[in-house]
């Protein structure tokens, strides 16, 4: 099998099943506000009982329109993983790079090697489209797998400060969440999106679940759902 060079894993982010969400926005030491940093990973049903699974890999969080690193790293390689047999080790991996203003994408295949580094699996490819920018692309390959790579808003909400202030024990007295019924504060409605306006680099992959293989858990709906993890590689 044709390999490119070899990269080795910066970040990863895990999670298991369909409709949860994991974030964290502050990621390994080695990637934490470089072009590897991932922000989140969604993995969801685009409707309740689809036969179509969409994985959302958001990267860069924060990223504004004067920000210079608010483009996709041509060194960095993002592979979703996939487990089929309940072992926590990738089965299937789908890859994404971009080259030249598009993003390409390979498998669902077996890694030549799993864990940490890994190649290009050139032999295996899915498709591709071109990087947006204003406007959003989406392409749809013959066999029903739809991409997109650009920026999005970050859908994240979370009051940073605030957190800052709970966490340092500098909060004012008696604070309590926006919203509960209980609290004396008048400021309940000030909590702030620390995100908004935010954006992130976003890669997403809709895909038919007869390209993914065996399901090997159940979410809190139990339904049958992937055991699923992204990683970010850089060239070496």
């Amino acid at each position: 099998m044709k390999k490119s060079k070899l990269f080795m894993g910066l970040g990863a982010l895990a999670l298991v099943g369909v409709l949860l969400v994991a974030a964290d926005h502050i990621d390994a030491p080695d990637a934490m506000g470089t072009t590897a940093d991932i922000a989140d990973f969604y993995a969801f049903e685009p409707t309740l009982g689809s036969d179509n699974t969409v994985f959302a890999v958001d990267l860069q969080s924060n990223v504004l329109p004067d920000l210079a690193y608010g483009t996709f790293d041509e060194n960095v390689l993002l592979e979703i993983n996939i487990d089929n047999d309940g072992d926590l080790v990738e089965d299937l991996v789908i890859q994404a790079i971009p080259r030249d203003g598009k993003m390409y994408f390979f498998g669902p295949v077996a890694p030549s090697e799993t864990g940490l580094n890994g190649s290009i699996m050139v032999d295996s490819p899915l498709g591709s489209v071109d990087i947006s920018a204003e406007t959003a692309i989406v392409e749809t390959t013959s066999n029903g797998v739809s991409l997109f790579a650009g920026p999005r808003q970050d859908a994240f909400f979370f009051d940073f400060f605030q957190f800052n202030e709970v966490i340092g024990g500098t909060a004012p007295l008696g604070f309590k969440p926006a919203g509960d019924p209980n609290s004396t504060d008048d400021d309940d409605d000030t909590a702030v999106d620390t995100f908004d306006g935010a954006n992130t680099m976003s890669i997403v992959v809709e895909i038919p679940n007869s390209l993914l293989g065996e399901t090997t858990a159940v979410n809190v709906l139990q339904l049958p759902v992937y055991k699923t993890w992204v990683t970010t590689n850089a060239k070496q």
